[in-house]
């Protein structure tokens, strides 16, 4: 059965058994979802107005009761001039003087309770307004409750924060999966030119979420550092590093807090911290050619391709010994060695861009409009397959295209549009019992 997500919700990828069925589909909300959504913030605002209104009618209650006291002792009042005017009727002559003046006196003392009489008129009418107001506010709550469900906002927080925990240890008994299909683009930001890379680290913890930003293919050394992406689309640099090397197309990777490059004009792979500012190591990959010898289809210095994936660290680059064919190498993250090294039938240059998910190279048949996953490579079997997977090219020119794991999603420069591409993955789901 399959499963649309509701707004606001990411696909991250779809569980089937080895015979093709449908075993579930793993969905994660996004952070702090509740907080966003317009029901809850419209919830939270009406219970608010209610809260205050309910405060108001408590104080003018209280000011009720007390003008309520006045009325009483007026009505004693009432009925003592009541009596008082009987006296008089009775015996005009003789008494009116000082009936009189006891009349005047009983009039004096009623004097201050015409204004709060007045007063007490128009409280009861502020009450009866106010319990239409609420009449009305509560009607509208109830009929919002019943859309998002009987639970209050933080409990409806709490409750997607529980899932969320439960999506994620799912998705971490994930096996790496078999590409399936490509969706988007979602344009980040516009900047630069047409060609550049933009990246964060696969391996950083969920609150470490810094871009680094690479302008042009050659002649550059400055890399752009930004907090967030938050702060990379508002253009907050947090930190500027100036290498000391130029570096030659777009195909870098930051990995475990360190900048893989190609250094300019060689077939040099760079590792430089960005902890310390310096290099960490430095190796040259052999036979491999460079400086536009065996680039993608768009040129570029493109020649080397480094790249990351749920295995490690990879180059993708080719030979003259490999007939200028794509050869993949696994290499170790520290020295930079070649661990292993696997070589295929595609040529380097008849290919748009490629990158690993799981240690499977997938290769674009175009940089253009119009292109697919068109060839893929799976280190593991060491065999290959031809594939026909679409993915918009929305801006025409793609000059980097990149996984990665953390984020499950590919990472692209298409014409000076920073734009993120997202993944589905075809998985196995593991059980206690796998070794």
């Amino acid at each position: 059965t399959q499963i649309s997500p509701k707004e606001g919700w990411q696909v991250y990828s779809s569980a089937q058994d080895p015979d093709g069925r449908c075993i579930c589909t793993v969905v994660a909300p996004e952070q702090n979802l509740c907080s966003r959504d317009a029901k809850s913030r419209q919830l939270r605002q009406l219970l608010e107005k209610v809260q205050n209104m309910s405060q108001s009618i408590e104080v003018l209650n209280l000011r009720t009761q007390r003008d309520f006291q006045y009325v009483l002792k007026m009505e004693t009042q009432m009925k003592g001039l009541k009596v008082k005017f009987r006296q008089i009727e009775d015996d005009r002559k003789t008494l009116m003087t000082k009936h009189f003046q006891e009349l005047k006196e009983k009039m004096d003392e009623l004097l201050p309770l015409i204004p709060v009489l007045e007063q007490y008129k128009t409280d009861a009418k502020l009450i009866t307004q106010f319990k239409e107001e609420i009449r009305n506010l509560s009607a509208v709550l109830t009929g919002i409750q019943e859309e998002i469900g009987a639970y209050d906002y933080e409990e409806l927080h709490q409750r997607v924060l529980s899932l969320e925990t439960r999506l994620r240890d799912c998705m971490k008994k994930l096996t790496c999966g078999k590409l399936m299909k490509i969706t988007g683009p979602i344009t980040v930001k516009t900047s630069g030119t047409r060609f550049g890379a933009w990246m964060t680290d696969p391996l950083a913890s969920e609150k470490n979420n810094r871009v680094w930003y690479m302008d042009s293919y050659t002649n550059n050394k400055i890399v752009r550092e930004y907090k967030s992406i938050a702060d990379f689309v508002s253009g907050a640099e947090s930190r500027t590093y100036n290498l000391p090397f130029k570096w030659a197309g777009t195909n870098h990777v930051v990995y475990n807090g360190s900048l893989y490059f190609n250094k300019y004009q060689s077939n040099i792979i760079i590792k430089y911290s960005f902890d310390t500012g310096r290099v960490l190591a430095q190796r040259s990959l052999e036979y491999a050619g460079f400086h536009n010898v065996y680039p993608y289809t768009w040129g570029g210095f493109s020649d080397i391709d480094l790249m990351a994936d749920e295995i490690g660290l990879w180059a993708v680059y080719a030979t003259n010994q490999n007939a200028g064919n794509i050869v993949i190498s696994q290499l170790n993250q520290d020295t930079l060695e070649v661990m292993k090294s696997w070589s295929t039938g595609y040529p380097k240059r008849s290919a748009g861009e490629s990158f690993m998910i799981c240690g499977t190279l997938y290769v674009t048949n175009s940089h253009l409009t119009g292109a697919k996953v068109y060839y893929s490579y799976s280190t593991k079997t060491s065999t290959y397959e031809y594939t026909d997977i679409p993915f918009h090219n929305q801006y025409f020119h793609i000059s980097m295209l990149d996984y990665n794991a953390r984020d499950r999603a590919l990472y692209a420069w298409n014409n000076g549009h920073q734009v993120l591409f997202n993944v589905t993955l075809f998985h196995i789901i593991k059980t206690e019992d796998d070794t």
